[in-house]
This record gives C-alpha cells, sequence and structure tokens, in this order.
C-alpha cells in the first residue's frame, strides 16, 4: 500500500470516530501533519508571521496567559469523590451535552487539525491524547508539546484515552452556557475530553492534559509534578520546583547533564519520567549569556513563540519588550536542544530542589529540609510577585500556590504533599530548598542573587559537596543553612549579616512567618504535628 493510501485510510478511520463523539460534517480533518506541512498552512491561512530565523509568531488576542478562574470540572460519580471542590476546580454547572453539542456545531464545515499524541514517557503510565485544533498553529503547539509517535504499524487508528477539542472562535454565553466568561474550559474526566473555547492562549491546551494526569495518576500510586528534571553522567537524577520567575527553566538547562523535561514530570516506583516532548518557555528579557540553548530556539524552524513584539520590517523579535504582554512564550520541541534524555526516562532522584524568588530577602540562599520540612514547603509552594508585573502592585506580595502548581492539582493538595514527603522517606532523595530572589534587603532596597552564585549552589548540591556541608540552624523557619558554599559569598549565606538594619529584618521575618502559617492553617488539620511545626518561630 502506498503511503498516500495508507494515511488516507487513517484519515478515514478517525473522521469515523469524530464523528462518534459527535464531531461531523468537517471540511477535511487534517490527520498528523507534519512541522514543515503545518507552516505551509499557518502561513497561507494568515494565522501568523514568520520571523528571523525561522520561528512563527502568533498572537494570541485578549488572553495572553491561562484563564484560570474560566477553568471547570464536570461533576459524576468518580469525580465527586476524588476531586477537592473549591476554588480551583470548579464544577460546572452547566449542561455539558449542550455546550459540546453548540461547539460541535460551531466547528461544522470547518477544517479540523488532529494530533494524535502520546503523554507520559513511562509507557506504564502513558495516555494517548488527541488534540484537535482550528488553528493550524495550535496544531504545531501540540505537536510540538506532546509526545509525537514515529510511525504507525498498520492503518488501525486506536481510540485515544482523552480529547482535547480547542476552537478560539467559538465564545460561550454565559446567559446559555453557564460559564463565567466567553472563555472556558471544560474537563468532563467520565467522557474523557476536554472543551477549550473563547481563548486562543496555548497553555490551556498542555494545561488541560496536566490537570489529566494530575487526577489519574495518583491513583496509580504516581506523584505528578509541575518541575523540571535533568539528569547527569553518572545517571543521576534532580528535579526543580518553582513558580514562575524563580529560574525553574533556566537553572535546569545545564550543558552538562541531560535534559529530562523542563516543566511536567510522575516520579513512580521505577524513577522520573517526562509528561511532553517539548518545552514551554518564557522569553520576556531573555539572555543569550544565561540561558543560551532557550534563547537559540527563538531562532529555530519549528518554535512557536506567542505574542512577542516583532520588527514588522526585519522580522526580529524584540524579547525585550512587555508591550503585549509580559508572558511572552516560546513552544518548542526537545529534539531542538542539544543535550536531552531523549527516553524521557530518570532513575528516582538524589535532589530535589524547590525554588524560590523570595522578594522580601528573608530566606537563605539554600537550606537542607528534612522530609517534613519538604512537605511543609511543597503544600506552601512559596514565591513573591513583584511591584510592576501586575497592575495594582506596588510592593512584593507573599505568592502561595500548593505544590507548586496549584491550578492542576485535582486531589486535595495533601495527598501529592504526603506521596513527596514518603517518597522521600523512601528513596532517601535530598530536598533543598534555594532562594533565588533578594539579598542584601527587601525588593526595592536589596539586590538579586547573582545567578553566577545561584548556579554555584546548584552545583555544590548536584555534586554531593554540600551533603557534608556544615549547617546552622535558620532562626526563623528552622532550616539547616550551610556555613559555606564554593563560590558564593558566605556572607550571602545568613540574609540577616546582609540588612543593614537588622531590627527591621526580624520584624520583615515574623510578618513573612506570619504569612506562611496563615496559609498553611488551611492544610494544618489533616497533616503530621511534625509539618505543623515547619510554619516558622
Amino acid at each position: 500500500m502506498s503511503q498516500g493510501n495508507f494515511h488516507a485510510k487513517r484519515v478515514a478511520a478517525v473522521t469515523r470516530q469524530l464523528a462518534k463523539q459527535g464531531i461531523v460534517n468537517p471540511r477535511q480533518v487534517i490527520l498528523d501533519a507534519t512541522t514543515a506541512q503545518l507552516y505551509e498552512e499557518i502561513v497561507r491561512r494568515g494565522e501568523a508571521q514568520i520571523v528571523h530565523g525561522g520561528p512563527v509568531a502568533v498572537l494570541t488576542g485578549i488572553y495572553t496567559g491561562r484563564s484560570a478562574n474560566d477553568k471547570f470540572v464536570v461533576k459524576d460519580g468518580s469525580s465527586q469523590k476524588h476531586v477537592a471542590w473549591g476554588k480551583v476546580n470548579r464544577p460546572y454547572e452547566g449542561d455539558y451535552a449542550r455546550l459540546k453539542q453548540r461547539m460541535m456545531a460551531f466547528l461544522q464545515g470547518r477544517d479540523l487539525f488532529v494530533q494524535d499524541c502520546r503523554v507520559g514517557a513511562d509507557p506504564a503510565h502513558q495516555r494517548k491524547v488527541r488534540i484537535l485544533t482550528m488553528w493550524a498553529w495550535q496544531s504545531l503547539f501540540a505537536r510540538n508539546m506532546f509526545i509525537h509517535p514515529r510511525g504507525f504499524d498498520n492503518d488501525k487508528v486506536d481510540l485515544p484515552n482523552y480529547t482535547v477539542i480547542a476552537a478560539p472562535g467559538f465564545k460561550a454565553d454565559p446567559s446559555i452556557d453557564s460559564t463565567r466568561s466567553e472563555a472556558f474550559i471544560v474537563l468532563n474526566l467520565k467522557e474523557r475530553e476536554v472543551l477549550i473555547g473563547g481563548t486562543g492562549y496555548g497553555g490551556e491546551i498542555k494545561k488541560s492534559i496536566f490537570t489529566v494526569m494530575n487526577y489519574l495518576l495518583p491513583l496509580e500510586g504516581v506523584l505528578p509534578m509541575h518541575c523540571s528534571a535533568n539528569i547527569g553522567e553518572k545517571g543521576d537524577t534532580a528535579i526543580f520546583f518553582g513558580l514562575s520567575g524563580t529560574g525553574k527553566t533556566t537553572l535546569s538547562t545545564d550543558s552538562r547533564r541531560k535534559m529530562i523535561g523542563d516543566d511536567e514530570h510522575g516520579w513512580s516506583d521505577r524513577g522520573v519520567f517526562n509528561f511532553e516532548g517539548g518545552c514551554y518557555a518564557k522569553v520576556i528579557r531573555l539572555s543569550p549569556s544565561a540561558e543560551p540553548e532557550i534563547w537559540a530556539n527563538t531562532r529555530k524552524f519549528g518554535t512557536v513563540m506567542e505574542n512577542v513584539v516583532m520588527d514588522p520590517v526585519s522580522r526580529r523579535v524584540d524579547l525585550d519588550s512587555e508591550a503585549i504582554t509580559e508572558n511572552t512564550r516560546a513552544c518548542y520541541p526537545l529534539s531542538s536542544l542539544d543535550n536531552v534524555q531523549e527516553d524521557g526516562l530518570g532513575n528516582h532522584p538524589e535532589h530535589v530542589i524547590m525554588l524560590t524568588a523570595d522578594a522580601f530577602g528573608i530566606l537563605p540562599p539554600v537550606s537542607r529540609l528534612t522530609p517534613e520540612q519538604a512537605m511543609f514547603h511543597f503544600l506552601s509552594g512559596y514565591t513573591a510577585k513583584l511591584a510592576g508585573t501586575e497592575r495594582g502592585v506596588k510592593d512584593p506580595q507573599a505568592t502561595f500556590s500548593t505544590c507548586f502548581g496549584a491550578p492542576f492539582m485535582v486531589h486535595d493538595p495533601v495527598v501529592y504533599g504526603e506521596m513527596l514527603r514518603d517518597k522521600l522517606a523512601k528513596t532517601h532523595a535530598k530536598c533543598w530548598l534555594v532562594n533565588t530572589g533578594w539579598t542584601g534587603g527587601a525588593y526595592g532596597e536589596g539586590y538579586r542573587m547573582p545567578i553566577l552564585e545561584t548556579r554555584a549552589i546548584i552545583n555544590g548540591i548536584l555534586s554531593g559537596a554540600l551533603d557534608k556541608a556544615e549547617t546552622r540552624l535558620d532562626g526563623v523557619f528552622g532550616l539547616h543553612v550551610p556555613k559555606a558554599v564554593a563560590d558564593v559569598d558566605p556572607v550571602r549565606l545568613d540574609p540577616r549579616k546582609t540588612w543593614k538594619n537588622v531590627k527591621a529584618f526580624d520584624e520583615k521575618a515574623k510578618h513573612l512567618a506570619g504569612q506562611f502559617a496563615d496559609n498553611f492553617a488551611q492544610y494544618a488539620p489533616r497533616v503530621a504535628e511534625e509539618v505543623r511545626a515547619c510554619a516558622g518561630r
């Protein structure tokens, strides 16, 4: 059978499967289009522009980030039991069948781009996902982000475990659809579907599947993690937790270590595995010296760049401009990096690193955590929001995002916290809290930790040098702080000594500890006393 006939049979099979899901009368189904084919479609349809070096630059409209308040989960017998309902996991109060029917009617007569992909590099926990989009560039986004099978042995097309249908052009009517706005992300765990409408932000596709994995994997004894991971020459694996702006992607991208993945992983009884096949890096003020590999991908064919500012004549992007949004992004496949772990698998981690950007200048640059402290700081998920990053924010604000990914945690956060604590205890992995934020005072008075010293700290952790380092007991949170780290100014290892006004430090430290305690009160009744005691002094 010729390759053309082979592909035509697959398209026909997928079209029949879509019809059974209510997706009928498409103009055509464009199945598993390659990067080059999608480029042709993107340009022909006027969806994006090709910029200097080869990426495509797209604008996502008024939604330049995730719309967390427009995300819903459909209640059913199973989800009602397992989902932690509340601000994060809002029950969908509308008629799901009617919403889907209206959305499917909108898609009739349109070209549909379909990518049949995988999520989860470990075959024991892998899921088949079908990403259906109305825009070619979002199909390229999906092809970059998820694991794509290298080929098909026959014309039989397996049904996916989950289907994501993204139709940015379909806008909900809150009075009819019981949504909050025109945008919606609705997860139906029973029907194994995700409907995304009204928003063109690519991250909604990526994170909807991550949310699904956060629901499924704990039921299999696997800890899903919003983290990056890399592996050394000796097979030593490290994972990096951290919210936006803490340096997670930057610090885990190391030419001396192979990258397993930059954002989503699972920790099973066999080790760590990547969920994805690509990277979705924030590129605002990207530096070719500090982030050379990420920067290089902003000049490569196949990269999708969201909401970057571009010179209309030279077609060169201005990565320093936030005229459209500060949340500028680049999506590219892992294969475009020079040093990756191709199978996406790693051993049990030897080191677990939690990154925070403390804009108050209180937390030490590095601390060793006990399993109980690790659970406490994992559930806290602390960083600080800086002045100027959001409208109305004038001073640093403490931000807590449980498990360093609150919007994607479906079960009670304590479930994930206990899994982390137990895995640390079972594998004897060492856990560290690394502050990439301010020293010498709070934001506006002090200065950010020098990146070279932060890299020296990471090197000290990964080399094992800090395992044997003499420590002191931090007076605020009871953290074990190394007294010396190679290539790091020893004064900076004790934040109190870097402040001009020691009394001001003590007052700010007490205030921050109080914020930690207030935030942790929501988990306190469901955790052990040893964990509650980590809230501060």
